[in-house]
């Protein structure tokens, strides 16, 4: 306490005493905070380059060799361990100390274990380790090896923070645990990241490197391949480990493994056995579950598992018919399930930090080996030839055993007795004092004996450690022998696997295999997508499987042919247009009903589909527009190569009209306009000129009021035109049949309209090849192959097609290639009641040839 009765003069004449500095405070926080960073750097948060330790990994190792604490004897209590570090050597707090020794406990995060722990010290799951008090701790076999020899002075030793112990400043360390296990830490102004790798291919790369110091990093990879990390995955790519092992900075990619299994419902089960180094199954389990309460990743009915006794089993139940490789690609690109682990080789060299690339940081560990063994081999060489000194003063004096006794029983006291003896017999004092305390016993002949022997023993390892230490070739094939031992105990196969050929950053479509696909939609707007081969091909005339299960209040409306990986281009009664890769549709059955297009594209409320357009090339092409009043526009294609998920104005529809149909046209192609009254005109595509994206158009075709557009083809399609009525009459016609005029005519007739034909529902241009699917307005579904179906003269009723109920229409027609490999093909009554026997043929024909006289 200071004293009261002090007076100002006292001060005053103190402040005199006192000497002051004079420093700019820029320097000195400068200063300051350099010699705090370089006690970060060096004390703390870097491992030194020759044994891959922090001092705080050093010391808990160095503390549990000290207590005693090696594999050969029992666990011990972890608080004792911990009390042992911070009390003599690492004077911080005893969390860092535990967690510390328990991470080197955990095969999760050690690629080698140096801790042999007993009880809960964690898990991959995310499970933190049980209190110090709980668990029991020993070094493991193979952090025993990391402290051999340590007591022959082969590494430096100096004093602890209160000068009470001494710690050494680096382990002796024949297991290269740097590169093996790795290491991470965070500087001031810098950072450290190194991976673990494999300690069989590390071994031979030693081997290459020792002897053949000029070899290229090349040499290395043929045997180090790269990381091997404890929790295994994959390692995507290969270019981060060509940068770290060249320059000791580089970035690896990461990915989990996995296996999926589908079952006859539609849903997978996906099974997650290995993940990312350092990645917990709880941070993962809680990430997916964000993204799939968020609808971020859809498709995913439940998760859950984690670490067993067999290993890790995290599971993910996906809903029916999704994609397990697509949701997994999703994961990898949003979750932990896939990442980069940093590269940056930064270590301690001669106590300053530096980026290290692989053949440096492992010429380091050659060169602290080499250091140990010359030390070892020095230590061992002086103990050697000081026994070697003393045998042979042992040996002098049984060779003068009755002199030695007289000599000893005339000294008064022990002091005089070695005196005596290094006179009479030129000894050292060390030799007499050896003579001296030497027991009777050891002065009859066996005695003798057994010191000639131990002397000729010596006198070869004396010869051997001198060759040791001369020879560079003999210290490398002892670290050899060495490493042979280490590799016979604790070599292992590789965890990680590397695939140099995939790709980190994958498209979720690459995962989808191009498929034909049949799209459908129903006036309500329910989409769904079918394999191709779900309708069988029938014969004409027969009634069809059930296509499309719908509402009783909701008919099939589209079927369209395309595959997986085609844009699908959706144009609505408003004039807009949407986008989807076929494969974005959702898989249905032939029963299902599908989903609402508003699930699948962002159309407004309100907003109905009216044309549903495949795409797969924008260049050298055009869209052809048709309205349901007969109205054209042509578009060129390149316009539309660009929707955003809200859309795009395609058309400016007038009041009252609507969009009927798009088609893709060519410069020099005819378009083909087909109408409900059985009219057809034909004109050059030429004769609608090209018009921006939002104009409104031209006149195609003339129609009356109550006549609507329905048929939209060009010459590209074929040169027979297709026409079948309501009630599923239809024919082939040759295209020369209809005249070519101008665009705005009313046309020729291409079906005579019937009660029993039904208005004209499709007309379109084919090949006559083709597969045609019809869609019934009850969801009824045929496929037939159109050569069975007669080419006849455009004024006629045409042939039966298939049979259709009292009340019931068809609906929709798609052409597609026909798959020539038909074996399920079925055999459908044919039907002779309608226009198919042959005097009906007949009567067509002459009615056909009776309006060309007219």
């Amino acid at each position: 306490m200071a004293d009261k009765n002090i007076t100002v003069e006292e001060i005053r004449e103190n402040l005199k005493k006192t000497k002051l500095n004079d420093r700019a405070i820029v320097k000195e926080l400068e200063t300051s905070f350099l010699e705090y960073a370089m006690s970060v750097i060096v004390a703390r948060a870097l491992p030194d380059a020759r044994d891959g330790f922090k001092p705080v990994h050093r010391r808990v190792l160095y503390a549990a060799y000290a207590l005693g604490m090696t594999s050969d004897k029992p666990h011990k209590k972890s608080a004792r361990l911990v009390g042992e570090v911070i009390g003599k050597y690492h004077p911080h707090g005893d969390t860092a100390a535990y967690d510390t020794m328990a991470r080197m406990a955990q095969d999760f995060s050690m690629r080698y274990p140096l801790i042999d722990g007993h009880g809960n010290f964690g898990s991959i799951g995310g499970d933190r380790p049980a209190a110090m008090r709980y668990t029991e701790a020993r070094l493991s076999k193979l952090a025993d090896t990391m402290m051999a020899n340590i007591e022959k002075d082969t590494v430096d030793f100096v004093d602890n923070y209160d000068g009470s112990e001494i710690e050494p400043t680096v382990l002796p360390a024949t297991f290269p645990n740097m590169l093996c296990n790795g290491s991470s830490g965070i500087a001031v102004g810098m950072a450290t990241n190194i991976p673990p790798h494999n300690l069989n291919e590390l071994v031979e790369a030693i081997r290459i490197v020792a002897h053949n110091p000029h070899c290229s990093i090349s040499d290395i990879k043929t045997v180090l391949k790269g990381p091997d990390f404890p929790t295994g995955a994959e390692i995507i790519g290969g270019s981060g480990i060509d940068d770290y092992f060249n320059t000791g900075r580089g970035s690896v990619t990461l990915r989990a493994k996995y296996s999926y299994k589908t079952n006859s419902n539609g849903k997978s089960i996906i099974t997650i056995t290995e993940i990312p180094y350092m990645v917990t199954t709880e941070n993962l389990e809680n990430k997916i579950t964000d993204l799939a309460n968020a609808g971020t990743i859809e498709g995913i009915a439940n998760l859950g598992g984690g670490p067993t006794r067999n290993g890790l089993r995290f599971i993910i139940e996906t809903k029916k018919d999704i994609v397990p490789e697509v949701l997994m690609n999703q994961l990898f690109k949003a979750t932990q399930l896939q990442t980069n682990f940093s590269v940056n080789m930064l270590a301690l060299v001669g106590g300053e930090p530096k980026v290290l690339n692989v053949k440096e940081a492992i010429q380091i560990y050659i060169d602290h080996q080499i250091n140990v063994l010359t030390r070892k081999a020095t230590f061992d060489l002086k103990k050697a030839k000081e026994r070697e000194h003393i045998l042979e003063g042992l040996h002098i004096a049984v060779s003068h055993i009755d002199e030695v006794i007289a000599t000893i029983r005339k000294a008064k006291s022990n002091e005089e007795t070695i005196q005596s003896l290094m006179k009479k017999f030129k000894l050292s004092e060390i030799q007499a004092k050896a003579i001296s305390d030497m027991r009777l016993g050891a002065l009859n002949g066996l005695g003798r004996q057994k010191i000639e022997e131990e002397l000729e023993l010596l006198k070869k390892t004396i010869i051997e450690l001198s060759e040791i230490l001369k020879s560079y070739d003999r210290k490398v094939s002892i670290m050899e022998e060495e490493l042979n031992h280490l590799l016979k105990k604790f070599g292992d196969e590789r965890k990680t696997i590397i695939d140099t050929s995939a790709v980190a950053d994958i498209d979720d479509e690459d995962l989808i295999p191009v498929e034909d696909i049949i799209v459908t939609m129903s006036s309500r707007g329910y989409l769904k997508r079918l394999p191709i081969d779900t309708y069988r091909v029938q014969r004409r005339g027969g009634v069809g499987v059930i296509g499309l299960q719908t509402h009783e209040d909701d008919d099939v409306e589209k079927i369209i042919a395309t595959s997986t990986h085609t844009d699908l281009l959706f144009f609505t009664d408003a004039g807009k247009v949407y986008r989807v890769r076929g494969h974005q549709i959702p898989l249905g059955s032939r029963q299902s009903k599908g989903i609402p297009a508003i699930n699948v594209i962002n159309i407004e409320k309100g907003e109905k589909i009216l044309s549903i357009l495949p795409v797969d090339d924008y260049t050298n092409a055009a869209l052809f527009f048709t309205t349901v009043k007969g109205i054209s526009k042509k578009t060129d294609l390149i316009e539309f190569e660009r929707i955003n998920r809200s859309g795009k104005i395609a058309i400016t529809l007038k009041e009252s009209d609507k969009l009927y149909k798009v088609i893709k046209v060519r410069e020099g192609q005819e378009i083909y306009l087909g109408a409900s009254n059985g009219n057809m005109v034909r004109f050059n595509e030429n004769q609608v000129r090209s018009m921006g994206r939002t104009a409104a158009g031209v006149h195609g075709i003339n129609l009356d009021d109550k006549d609507v557009v329905v048929g939209l083809s060009n010459s590209s399609d074929g040169n027979l035109i297709f026409s079948v009525g309501a009630k599923g009459v239809g024919k082939l016609t040759p295209v020369e049949e209809y005249r070519l005029t101008k665009r705005n005519a009313k046309g020729v007739r291409t079906l005579k309209v019937t009660p029993k034909t039904g208005k004209l529902i499709y007309v379109g241009a084919v090949k006559g090849d083709e597969d045609a699917l019809m869609i019934t307005t009850t969801g009824k579904v045929i496929r037939f192959s159109l050569t069975t179906v007669s080419q006849i003269g455009r004024s006629t009723s045409g042939v039966k097609l298939m049979n259709v109920d009292d009340g019931e229409k068809v609906q929709s027609i798609t052409m597609f290639i026909a798959d020539n490999n038909s074996d399920d093909l079925a055999e459908a009554p044919m039907d002779t009641d309608l226009i198919e026997n042959e005097e009906q043929l007949k009567e067509q024909a002459q009615e056909e040839k009776n309006e060309k006289i007219n």
